[in-house]
């Protein structure tokens, strides 16, 4: 009886110190590697001391910093309706040639890192793209006609051509489950296909319209390296802002003001996100209805019509970014003339070579090393840390629910203040390790944190809790239950998952450009390094190494796509 009650005993006190010990391990990696760079970030923004002299600068500062910020995501966010709302109708009722192929390459543009966006529109129109390069040559000009980089019109069609998809994806999934016969009915009582549309579809879709549209305005909202590599110094958000002021100006305090102003609006933002999302879950929505071939000569041209749009938008700008990495121009003879075009490799060759032989030039090709190697660690890391935690929310108690909400505030975060807020916390003791070269793939891990939590608790979830206590009655050892039970079933939410943070940390920018050391670049930096200096040479590199990150990323996106279970989505 004695070893009864110990038995139990020990399996009440075992029991909660398997339960806690997932979040006592993410409490400790989340608190310093997130918590306390905000809340050193926070104690900057309260030196008034600092800060009083320059409070008048401040405020207008921060004034027309924010209504910039709000004014081109609200332009960016209503051009991307305009574009996405028909790409989402299309994709969820019509069946064409390459649709599969088509829908997988429209999320390539929103994991592609912003250098690399930043290089495919340089590419297509910047001062040496291929647009400027045939006007050029065809109206016989000596200077580009069309002055692309370091507008507006950059940083929106940027914007667009990034979170169109989000569009597709959300507001698509909930249109292909609504029940065709509804408007159907509508019409057989007087409604024309309009009326019937406005009436009953839309209503159905607005709250899936509201949570994208949300989502696709916090992501302009917060966008950094659109801003800072196609807008020029002639725009500033928030973000850009409070990397000028930390990082160019030294001005701590009001780069922590500027922050703290960007964390609340961020919050907001991602709460109400938060609540319209859990309304609009597919999963409550009856399975998709048949896609089907367009019958009318309309739907086939507004089919086409939508298709050759999308092309020109999603392929254009990555298709010109190899071709124009393996072409070039001679300089001596004018780099607006097409009789000087030549196919070369040389771009790709110097990416191996020093020529300087400085000490403190890092080729290329180790700044790819660099950023494999920190995305392998991010992808390490993000998996050991994520998956018990996955696995306690796919059967939430009290606690899990309570806490779930804190695990999605990296999303909400800027890079950019983390890291500022890394170079606060960490160069002090009795945690002064700004110099290594860990922080880079620690920060990585934060930001990918969440993406896998959510990856893997639907196929954690999926698991019926029978299938485990079966094979411990068959004698199964805990390992032997996860090899053969668990593990066939989340595979492939790993992969994907894996690949996610892999390709999350491959591309980061805001807080790379911060925290990465000098003779430890990562791609992204070496391409923006590249991009800023002249000479055909340097643009050449930029453009091959863009060209290898896109093909990276692309492949990545590709594998995600392939492996997708259910209730997994890259969103």
């Amino acid at each position: 009886m004695d070893l009864g009650l110990d038995g139990n005993r020990f399996a009440l006190t075992s029991m909660p110190l398997k339960r806690y010990l997932p979040w006592l391990v993410i409490a400790c990696f989340l608190g310093l590697f997130f918590f306390c760079p905000l809340l050193h970030i926070l104690w900057q923004a309260w030196d008034w001391k600092s800060l009083s002299d320059g409070l008048p600068q401040l405020g207008s500062l921060a004034g027309s910093t924010l209504w910039f910020t709000f004014y081109q995501a609200v332009l960016s966010t209503a051009l991307t309706l305009l574009v996405g709302l028909p790409g989402a109708y299309i994709f969820a009722h019509f069946e064409f040639t390459g649709r599969k192929l088509l829908h997988s390459l429209t999320a390539v543009p929103f994991m592609l890192p912003t250098v690399v966006v930043a290089a495919g529109f340089n590419a297509l129109l910047g001062p040496k793209g291929w647009v400027n390069l045939l006007l050029m040559q065809f109206l016989h000009l000596s200077n580009p006609p069309i002055t692309f980089l370091h507008s507006l019109a950059a940083i929106l069609l940027a914007h667009v051509f990034y979170n169109t998809t989000i569009l597709l994806r959300v507001v698509g999934s909930t249109w292909s489950r609504l029940d065709p016969r509804l408007g159907q009915a509508a019409r057989m009582l007087g409604a024309n296909r309009m009326g019937s549309f406005w009436k009953v579809e839309l209503r159905m879709l607005l709250p899936s319209i509201l949570a994208a549209s949300l989502l696709v305005f916090l992501f302009d909202f917060s966008s950094f390296g659109v801003i800072m590599l196609l807008g020029g110094p002639t725009f500033a958000t928030l973000e850009v802002e409070i990397y000028i002021q930390g990082l160019q100006m030294l001005n701590l305090p009001v780069a922590a003001v500027l922050s703290v102003i960007q964390l609340v609006c961020t919050l907001v933002f991602s709460f109400v996100y938060t609540r319209l999302a859990s309304r609009t879950q597919a999963g409550s929505l009856p399975s998709p209805h048949p896609l089907r071939k367009p019958r009318s000569a309309g739907e086939r041209l507004f089919l086409g019509g939508m298709l050759t749009m999308m092309g020109l938008l999603f392929i254009l700008p990555l298709l010109a970014l190899p071709v124009r990495s393996l072409v070039r121009f001679d300089p001596g003879l004018g780099q607006g003339s097409l009789s000087t075009v030549g196919l070369t490799l040389d771009y790709y060759r110097e990416l191996f070579i020093n020529r300087q032989g400085s000490l403190f030039y890092v080729p290329p090709i180790l700044a790819l090393r660099n950023s494999l190697t920190y995305s392998i660690l991010t992808l390490l890391i993000s998996l050991v840390l994520g998956y018990p935690l996955a696995a306690r929310l796919s059967k939430p108690g009290q606690l899990e629910r309570l806490l779930d909400p804190l695990l999605m505030l990296p999303l909400g975060a800027s890079a950019v203040t983390l890291g500022l807020g890394y170079i606060v916390s960490f160069n002090q003791p009795p945690v002064k390790f700004l110099a290594s070269p860990w922080l880079v793939p620690m920060a990585h891990s934060a930001i990918a944190l969440p993406f896998i939590i959510r990856s893997l608790q639907p196929a954690l979830a999926a698991i019926p809790p029978g299938y485990r206590q079966a094979a411990t009655m068959l004698g199964a050892s805990p390992i032997q239950s996860w090899l053969k039970v668990e593990w066939p079933v989340i595979r492939r939410a790993v992969l994907a998952a894996g690949t996610f943070a892999f390709t999350i940390s491959l591309g980061e920018f805001g807080a790379t450009s911060i925290l990465a050391r000098p003779g430890y670049p990562t791609l992204p930096l070496a391409i923006f390094r590249f991009l800023s200096q002249p000479g055909a040479m340097n643009y050449g590199q930029a453009m091959a190494m863009s060209t290898i990150l896109m093909l990276i990323t692309t492949l990545s996106i590709l594998v995600i796509e392939q492996v997708r279970v259910p209730g997994y989505d890259f969103l």
